[in-house]
């Protein structure tokens, strides 16, 4: 099951795919910051998720084939 659609034509762009990941982890460290660590935890979590799908396992075809 896919939460993260690489694929899609948004997500083309390297500085998108840099921008969608620091702003998940930047605010995951704000939320731990304020003393929220709840939702730290979870926009962490995403952060590093979106890493991974738009970082890592991401190919260039992927947004070409569709």
């Amino acid at each position: 099951m896919k939460f993260l659609d690489a694929g899609h034509p948004f997500f083309r762009p390297l500085w998108r795919r840099v921008a969608v990941v620091t702003v998940c982890l930047g605010w995951g460290l704000f939320e731990f910051a304020s003393g929220a660590p709840f939702w730290g935890i979870l926009f962490t979590a995403a952060g590093v998720y979106a890493a991974w799908s738009l970082l890592y396992a991401f190919t260039p075809g992927d947004a070409e084939n569709e």
